[in-house]
């Protein structure tokens, strides 16, 4: 199989019917959690299984986490079979928004030790425009058993890791944030209790990773808007909400050849869990977008 980041519509089209190939289908709203589920029953890509943001991507938050923890490792490695993914599976995911729903479940295949796992570059949008197939039958799947994990978790964070990070007089880190500049500053927080952003981290809306068609720029072009962020891509932490937008970041930049940057887990959601910890407002301390 092919290690890659991003797979076209064309390209996932003309494997559509091999059986080494499983589409995912991500889709989900977090203002509507069973709309995801109703879209993929009114049509979606030929074979595609639904993965549930909540139930399959994450585990249930508890009173210390963000709000989409980590799935447990087994019901995780259990569910891959389920899907009928193992080691000699090509992985395509995708969603409704441009990718950062697709990028979470990359990174968890990632996560578990599985590098055959791209992103369909276009999402269920593009495969609509390109009138490809989709059907409203969910496939019938040769389930298997759980995947044979080798986790990685050095590819993330801890909150204690960012707390020592931004307590550090020169942190040689740097915290990426992917929500919109508007959370960022602090002027607004649609979701989470409190407003603003991590002292020090920088802010990279997951969009300005797209182009109009809701496609990724080109590698270059990503490379040149990331690569002047530290001499190292493994020091990079990307963050979001709930470690699910800031998914998109790390592949972007993998996809521009910047590979190794990590995952802050809880990102703001967890961070701000309590109240106790710093939180700045207002400066748009951010990556040029050119």
């Amino acid at each position: 199989m092919t290690v890659r980041s991003l797979v076209s519509i064309d390209e996932l089209f003309e494997h559509l019917d091999e059986s080494a190939w499983v589409v995912i289908d991500c889709r989900f709203v977090l203002s509507d959690p069973l709309a995801g589920r109703s879209m993929y029953d009114a049509g979606h890509i030929v074979g595609a299984r639904y993965a549930d943001l909540g139930r399959d991507l994450s585990a249930p938050p508890s009173e210390f986490s963000g709000r989409h923890p980590l799935p447990e490792t087994s019901k995780w490695a259990s569910q891959l079979g389920k899907w009928g993914i193992d080691r000699d599976t090509q992985v395509v995911a995708y969603d409704q928004l441009g990718g950062p729903l697709a990028a979470r479940f990359w990174w968890l295949m990632r996560w578990i030790g599985h590098t055959s796992v791209a992103v369909l570059d276009g999402g269920f949008p593009g495969w609509v425009k390109a009138n490809y197939p989709v059907s409203g039958d969910s496939p019938t799947v040769d389930g298997k058993h759980p995947y044979q994990a080798a986790f990685r978790h050095d590819l993330w964070v801890s909150t204690a890791d960012v707390e020592e990070l931004v307590a550090a007089d020169m942190p040689k880190r740097a915290v990426v944030d992917a929500r919109a500049g508007a959370r960022y500053r602090g002027e607004t927080e649609p979701i989470d209790p409190i407003a603003g952003h991590i002292p020090s981290a920088l802010s990279r809306p997951f969009t300005d990773n797209l182009d109009t068609d809701g496609c990724f720029l080109e590698a270059d072009e990503l490379r040149a808007r990331f690569e002047n962020l530290t001499e190292d891509p493994g020091d990079i932490v990307h963050m979001c909400g709930s470690g699910v937008t800031a998914c998109h970041n790390l592949l972007a930049m993998e996809h521009a050849g910047l590979k190794g940057s990590k995952l802050y887990v809880g990102s703001w959601s967890e961070w701000t869990r309590g109240g106790r910890r710093p939180v700045e407002t207002g400066r748009e301390n951010g990556i040029a977008s050119r």
